[in-house]
């Protein structure tokens, strides 16, 4: 088989060839056909989160040794399992929930793998989806996304999923008032997208780039402002009419917390899924006699990917332009998005195969 990996942090992802693994108890084998290219692998392949302060979260404090197979938005054809595994769709092609945890803990027993506190996430802990082949853990991480673009099914294993776990925890969000989506990459336009699947219509998109505006209003939203202007605030209120009911950052900077915590009406909601990095200090006083409510949210449960992969099948969520590029070229699109040049998605095209369907 073939990989793309991180032989060294920082640099640029380096092919390598193996023997294609052989699937033991419970494990599924997966020709990929395709793997989003997501940014938080941007992160991931510098080697650390920036956690404000100077100070920083190492990847290898999670468990990774190099060199490591990035790639958590993995699409591909069910091609051989263990022994153990059951009902297992052999020929048939899946989307695969990347998030997978112990098993044996609480938060996996309710459901929620992507609350482990030992996880075994595929393209962080395990190897990922920037090669040909891959092993999951278990069948239940398995998503029958018949019926969906599958360049696009790939991409709903993190920016769908995070923007759907992130924009529910809105719910229910008044008709008449406005939420705002801060940036306007990949994340930011699915986070439109997801809203508007949801029955919202009422979003303001702010970003430093105003070349994005046109795919947001294109994904569905109602206003964009320019977040680097000296007067977003102002901006803000005459798009909106005033302050905002939530707020889904997509970036997570220091920058775009003091905004939406600005921005937030009496009794707001701040839900930030970015991981940009940095830190903020927060005035306890304000945030207590404005009942903002701030809450982190972390990609999603197999469940929300499965309603995610519902709302695509149904046809109410949109779907966004996704450019198929070969793996050779993933590692220069990690350059892109870490430099904030790339509009919407790219996948990584893993398999020859994938071509011909």
């Amino acid at each position: 088989m073939q990989s793309f990996d991180v032989t060294e942090w920082g640099k640029p992802l380096q092919s390598a060839l193996r023997a294609t693994p052989t699937p033991v108890g419970t494990e599924v084998l997966m020709r990929i056909k395709y793997c989003g290219v997501c940014h938080s692998d941007v992160h991931i392949r510098d080697g650390y989160f920036d956690l404000g302060g100077g100070k920083k979260f190492f990847m290898a404090e999670r468990g990774m040794k190099l060199p490591v197979t990035l790639g958590h938005e993995p699409f591909g054809t069910v091609i051989a399992a263990g022994p153990d595994a059951k009902d297992v769709p052999i020929g048939q092609d899946r989307l695969v929930f990347p998030w997978t945890g112990c098993g044996t803990c609480v938060r996996c027993l309710e459901g929620m793998d992507n609350h482990c506190m030992a996880p075994c996430y595929l393209g962080v802990q395990r190897p990922g989806g920037y090669a040909d082949h891959l092993i999951v853990p278990h069948p239940r991480y398995l998503v029958d996304a018949t019926g969906v673009d599958p360049a696009w099914a790939a991409t709903l294993a993190c920016s769908g999923l995070t923007t759907y776990s992130a924009a529910v925890k809105l719910l229910p969000i008044p008709k008449d008032e406005w939420v705002l989506v801060l940036g306007a990459g990949g994340l930011g336009l699915s986070a439109v997208a997801m809203l508007r699947a949801l029955g919202h219509e009422r979003i303001v998109v702010a970003d430093l780039d105003p070349n994005k505006f046109a795919a947001a209003r294109a994904a569905g939203a109602a206003a964009t402002v320019s977040a680097g202007a000296a007067d977003v605030l102002e901006q803000l209120k005459a798009a909106t009419g005033g302050m905002v009911y939530g707020a889904i950052d997509l970036v997570g900077a220091a920058a775009t917390f003091q905004l939406a915590y600005a921005c937030l009406r009496k009794g707001g909601r701040y839900i930030v899924s970015g991981l940009y990095g940095g830190e903020v200090p927060i005035s306890i006083v304000p945030t207590v006699q404005r009942a903002i409510m701030i809450q982190g949210s972390y990609v999603g449960s197999p469940q929300e990917l499965r309603e995610v992969v519902a709302l695509a099948k149904a046809g109410k969520l949109k779907a966004l332009p996704v450019e198929q590029r070969p793996a050779e070229r993933i590692s220069e699109t990690l350059d892109q998005l870490k430099a904030g040049t790339l509009i919407g998605r790219v996948v990584g095209v893993m398999s020859v195969t994938a071509v011909m369907d």
